[in-house]
């Protein structure tokens, strides 16, 4: 009973957490935003890129399914492509439930149609998002590529209004510095308990866990096709955020390259812990916007403006797409634990 209780407070304490995170992130998006502007742009806006870029938002969950279960054959299991797609959509409506908690949701619930145990599924997940990281990687190396001068040319933008704001920005720079030798010299200081802490432990047990997985990529059997699927997974994603762009005139002329960047900074955006990526990504979105509209000779605060429009768009998107394909695959997901107790 006490177990149960300590993790509902866990379940709620992660929710509230993530809430914080989300409304504090959406404050500092919308701070000093003119709502008027955006609503103008939303109204201009051609929804039928929104469906199209949609298509490939769903073509991902198809990708990442079937490459999935080209993890699970040299273990000798052989998973149904729509198990498998189902339960993937099942574990990103857990996510905007309480975040993170869609893999374990995903590894359970593949559990219940498919008898894969639960431990063997995380693993392959934890494979997954080591790729995922490589993959990631790729798109920020052509963004810095393609992209180099739209960065320096925002940095000195953030250099230049930091520095009309702060006195002395070394004095914060010497602060900063300050802290990190305090935190590394405890760590020598107390390195070896630190070592014993469980959650040192848990952090060396994950990354070891991460090492293992990796290695296991070698024994696939279809490495070819891996790749394929790992492709149009990122190709997927590519198109999903780029073809919104072509929805808000003021976007509508945006590059190839301009795509990586839109990617990357909405990933980086996503991964922090804020519920559905909800504040973070509009204001991962603002700042990237506004870097693309500084390179191009634009005006940053209104760059910074149609970014947030954007957000207003594809991060709905998403959240749409998690929900309607995450509330269909509780009905499949039940049909098909009703169709292994008949047989």
């Amino acid at each position: 009973m006490e177990k149960k209780s300590n993790k509902t407070l866990k379940s709620v304490l992660t929710v509230v957490i993530s809430l914080a995170f989300a409304g504090f992130f959406l404050w500092l998006a919308l701070k000093g935003l003119d709502f008027k502007v955006i609503q103008k742009s939303l109204a201009k806006a051609n929804y039928w890129w929104v469906l199209f870029a949609a298509c490939f938002g769903i073509a991902a969950y198809w990708f990442r399914a079937v490459r999935w279960n080209l993890l699970f054959e040299p273990m000798g299991y052989n998973i149904s492509n729509s198990n498998s797609f189902w339960t993937i959509s099942f574990g990103y409506l857990m996510n905007l439930t309480i975040p993170r908690s869609g893999e374990v949701a995903r590894a359970t619930a593949l559990y219940g149609v498919e008898k894969v145990p639960v431990d063997k599924s995380i693993g392959t997940i934890i494979l997954e998002r080591v790729v995922d990281l490589v993959c990631m990687i790729a798109f920020l190396g052509l963004t810095l590529i393609f992209k180099f001068n739209t960065i320096v040319s925002f940095w000195k933008y953030i250099e230049k209004e930091f520095l009309k704001k702060v006195d002395n920005a070394l004095f914060y720079l010497y602060i900063f510095l300050a802290f990190f030798a305090v935190l590394l010299l405890l760590f020598f200081v107390f390195k070896n308990r630190i070592k014993n802490n469980i959650i040192y432990i848990k952090v060396i047990g994950v990354l070891l866990g991460i090492l293992e997985g990796l290695k296991s990529i070698f024994k696939l059997k279809q490495k070819g096709k891996f790749i394929f699927y790992t492709v149009g997974i990122w190709v997927s994603y590519y198109f999903a955020a780029y073809l919104v762009c072509f929805a808000l005139p003021e976007t509508s002329d945006f590059t190839f390259d301009d795509g990586f960047l839109i990617l990357v900074v909405g990933t980086f955006g996503m991964i922090i812990p804020a519920s559905g990526g909800i504040g973070a990504f509009n204001l991962a979105m603002k700042y990237g916007f506004m870097a693309l509209f500084i390179s191009m000779g634009k005006n940053g605060e209104m760059g910074g403006e149609v970014g947030l429009t954007y957000s207003f768009i594809s991060l709905p998107l998403q959240i749409c797409i998690m929900l309607v394909m995450g509330l269909v695959s509780i009905p499949m997901l039940a049909k098909a634990r009703n169709n292994i107790i008949e047989e």
